[in-house]
């Protein structure tokens, strides 16, 4: 069995965002995000099958819905749910914003 910590190997790139995958099978998918200032595209939403629970576990984040926007700060975590219309508003540009993904499905 081997050790691995989510917060090494975070690689500073403000033209991309690292998509690093920790864990999936048919039924959940656990994904490590850093994010150094990217936000979706402006008319892009993400709608997803899946539900997403999302964790932030550095940095600051704005999640833009439909109707409201959510502020997440460290530590603040949000659920998802399948097919609701969401995008990333804004991520913080001083230094890498770090979300834990987890995608499940009911």
């Amino acid at each position: 069995m081997q050790i691995e910590n989510l917060f090494e190997n975070i690689k500073i790139d403000k033209k991309a965002e690292q998509f690093i995958s920790l864990f999936e099978n048919k039924n959940i998918k656990i994904e490590k995000i850093v994010s150094n200032g990217q936000t979706s595209a402006k008319d892009f939403w993400y709608e997803q099958e899946e539900n997403e629970f999302v964790l932030l576990l550095d940095g600051y984040a704005i999640i833009e819905f439909e109707d409201e926007q959510i502020e997440l700060n460290k530590g603040d975590f949000i659920d998802i749910k399948s097919y609701k219309k969401h995008r990333v508003k804004y991520t913080c540009e001083e230094k890498p914003t770090i979300w834990l993904a987890i995608y499940y499905k009911d």
